[in-house]
């Protein structure tokens, strides 16, 4: 820290008590200030040779006041008036960065000029400032934070003003050019510690890190830190991506428990000016901050209730680039007295503004597919969809969610191409565990989200014993999974099928399409039972897509044998035989997979969400195998 003496004689003000300053002199005083609560003995010639304004005071005293003259509002109280008070007497006087401000705005009360006495105390400090404190780092910081108690003193000497261009110059400067010192809490390397054989000068200022400042810049009260961030954009030359890193280090700093999502109890008033300084000044380019931070800061907007308008731009921020979140960042816990754990909301206008900036922003999007190819639009996509796959089966485990808000959910994302359909599977069959009484409507309905086609095998394999999906979901997935094995050993597009099979696709005869009785649709919607389940596996077995060798064999050519049947094998064979000659089923099964390279989320010739009314009857027990979700 730079410091400055200032006097020649010895210190000989003296203490009677804490309200009684004297000079240790053998002439007695002849004046008397108060300051405060505070009294000063002291003599009229020195005060009156450097202060003009002691002078007027003192010529409007008389005898009746014997002298004595009060100041009450003199910037930096007793302290800064000994400080001057001490100059007058030549004695000596040390300066640095915490009383200088106070010592300089109390000799502008003074009138401690240049026109009284030349080399006044007011000159004096503005050398010391200008040619010292103004020229190091972390002094200025210090006298920034000195200047707050001073106001308004401290801003019309522009104490505040020199202090933000120092601040602002000095982290703006190029990084080999800093040479002070600065906080950076990190793990340092070899060289900079010079513990590195091959360290010299040049590489120790090529070690600076682009954003040495923003720690220091946390010591600052958050109207000094908004002024100094607001001066350093003006200068320009600081890269967007160090302002944001700033604004992340200070709201670490400064809000307590933000690191992990949550805002402590303290000065609600306090933490929300706090937060909506933060989004104010926000950097406007695009990824300037990483999406994890805003989302932290989106929560604790919430959480604190700040203005309308700084959400929203959280929101609209957040979802220009909601690609980066990962699932933790969007689990925001609802307002209290909600039904729900999280609010759901919140994300959906999230992916909204998604959509909305991808569809406002062509232009954009395509300068950008021509300058990084490997990471286009549709990458983002795909990026956003996955996200809200793992979303859903994170809120799935709630019972109180309604079905509405998550097949909403999955719909904004189902015309984002993406290979795999794995994640909304198992958010889906999440969903069904969680909620087993849903009517057979609704599981209909949010069956419809996935298209079986896109399954993997292992999520095939999980499907077709999976007694939580309606007996539709578990053929198409049979179904597909039979073409896609025939298509693989065959390696052709249309596996040759018997003609029976062919029989019930479109192009056959369509005199039985319709043949299907309100029964048997209800039998397709609910839920089969294991035993009905295996009679699936085992017709569909038979239909040899792929080997093109008569019925009742497996895949490698040997009889199909399960030994004796019981009754209720029996019964559900005889059942499932039923079911599978209805054309309808494979009219839209064949259908669907006509359309294996198309980008289409659902898995019939209806559209998702468009759940037959009538059907709201809950679906039977049954008896049920567990599977793994």
């Amino acid at each position: 820290m730079k410091f400055m003496k200032l006097g020649s004689k010895p210190d000989s003000f003296q203490a009677d008590g804490d309200n009684i300053r004297y000079v240790a002199t053998e002439l007695a005083t002849d004046i008397v200030v108060n300051v405060g609560d505070v009294k000063f003995y002291l003599h009229k010639f020195p005060l009156l040779s450097r202060s003009a304004r002691l002078q007027k005071l003192v010529a409007n005293t008389n005898e009746e006041t014997n002298d004595e003259i009060y100041i009450q509002d003199i910037p930096g109280g007793p302290a800064a008036f000994e400080v001057c008070a001490k100059f007058c007497y030549s004695m000596t006087v040390t300066l640095n960065a915490y009383n200088v401000v106070a010592a300089r705005c109390a000799a502008e009360y003074l009138e401690m000029y240049e026109t009284v006495e030349k080399g006044n105390l007011i000159y004096k400090i503005e050398v010391f400032l200008n040619t010292s404190i103004f020229r190091s780092w972390k002094d200025s910081i210090i006298v920034l934070q000195t200047t707050k108690s001073l106001l308004p003193w401290s801003e019309e000497i522009k104490v505040v003003s020199h202090c933000l261009d120092s601040i602002a110059s000095k982290a703006s400067i190029d990084t080999s050019k800093v040479e002070w010192s600065y906080t950076y809490n990190r793990k340092k390397l070899p060289s900079e510690n010079g513990n590195d054989p091959h360290w010299n000068e040049v590489k120790k200022h090529q070690m600076v890190p682009r954003d040495w400042w923003v720690e220091d810049l946390c010591e600052l009260q958050i109207d000094l830190y908004k002024r100094v961030i607001t001066t350093i954009k003006t200068k320009g030359g600081i890269p967007a991506d160090v302002i944001g890193e700033s604004l992340k280090a200070y709201a670490m700093r400064r809000l307590q428990g933000f690191s992990k999502g949550m805002v402590q109890c303290g000065d609600v008033l306090k933490h929300r000016s706090l937060v909506e300084t933060i989004v104010w000044l926000l950097p406007t380019e695009k990824g300037s901050v990483p999406c994890s931070f805003l989302l932290k800061l989106l929560k604790a907007a919430i959480l604190l209730e700040c203005g309308e308008m700084g959400r929203r731009e959280l929101m609209r921020r957040t979802g220009q680039q909601l690609e980066e979140a990962i699932v933790t960042d969007l689990l925001i816990h609802a307002s209290p007295g909600e039904a729900t754990i999280y609010d759901v909301d919140i994300v959906q206008n999230l992916v909204e503004e998604f959509v909305i900036h991808d569809r406002s922003a062509p232009g954009e999007n395509e300068f950008q597919e021509i300058r990084s190819p490997g990471f286009v639009p549709e990458a983002s996509k795909l990026m956003v969809a996955k996200l809200v796959d793992g979303y859903l089966a994170e809120i799935a485990r709630d019972p109180n969610l309604p079905l509405s808000k998550f097949v909403d959910l999955a719909e904004m994302v189902s015309g984002f191409s993406r290979p795999s359909h794995d994640g909304l599977y198992r958010a889906i069959d999440m969903y069904l565990k969680e909620h087993p009484g849903i009517s057979k409507s609704e599981r209909k309905r949010i069956c419809r989200l996935m298209d079986c086609k896109k399954l993997s095998t292992d999520a095939c394999m999980h499907a077709v014993q999976n007694e939580r999906l309606p007996l539709r979901v578990v053929v198409q997935v049979l179904f597909f999974e039979q073409v896609r094995a025939a298509t693989s050993s065959a390696g052709s597009s249309m596996p040759d099928l018997p003609g029976s099979v062919r029989a019930l696709l479109p192009g056959g005869s369509h005199g039985s399409s319709r043949s299907a009785t309100t029964n048997t649709e209800e039998e397709w919607d609910a839920v089969p039972t294991a035993e009905e389940l295996k009679a699936l596996k085992g017709e569909l077995a038979t239909l040899r897509l792929g080997a093109g060798v008569g019925g009742g064999s497996d895949r490698s050519g040997n009889e199909v044998n399960d030994g004796p049947k019981s009754n209720a094998e029996n019964v559900a064979a005889s059942k499932v035989k039923g079911l599978l000659m209805s054309k309808k089923i494979f009219s839209r099964l064949w259908s669907s997979k006509e359309k294996l390279g198309e980008n289409s989320s659902s898995d019939t010739s209806e559209s998702p969400g468009s759940a037959n009314a009538e059907e709201t009857k809950s679906t039977p027990s049954r008896s049920r195998r567990h599977s793994v979700s």
